[in-house]
């Protein structure tokens, strides 16, 4: 099932990339709008400071939202990669069988665990074989 992309966002790696740029746009974008909010600290223009405040606030809501697109796209790769078999899972994903523990037998440790009482302790033991 291979799937040659037609466009430039046509595949993963193509959205992840673009997304990977916006995200440098959008961090200078940020410290350009944030040395403006510095310099109308002190003008005389609350509506502008706030507009400024509003797209600062904006801006980084579209931060996070482009750090978690950006976590999902790889998460998609790495699922597509192991799906058509484009990467082998590593030796530690493999299944492994579980190993054999030896226990004992639940009438020892009933036995062991159930305390001692002057002169009952043959019922005790009774009780937990029961």
């Amino acid at each position: 099932m291979n799937h040659q992309p037609g466009s430039p966002f046509d595949s993963i790696e193509s959205a992840y990339d673009f997304l990977g740029l916006l995200s440098e746009v959008v961090d200078e974008t940020k410290k350009a709008i944030n040395e403006d909010v510095e310099g109308e600290s002190t003008s005389k223009a609350p509506r502008r400071l706030d507009a400024l405040r509003l797209a600062f606030y904006n801006l980084e809501k579209l931060e996070v939202h482009m750090k978690k697109s950006v976590r999902i796209l790889n998460d998609l790769r790495s699922l597509r990669r192991l799906l058509f078999e484009e990467r082998q899972p590593s030796p530690k994903m493999e299944a492994k069988p579980a190993p054999v523990v030896k226990t004992k037998p639940a009438v020892e440790v009933l036995a062991t665990r159930v305390p001692a009482q002057v002169g009952s302790s043959d019922r005790a033991i009774k009780i937990a074989a029961a």
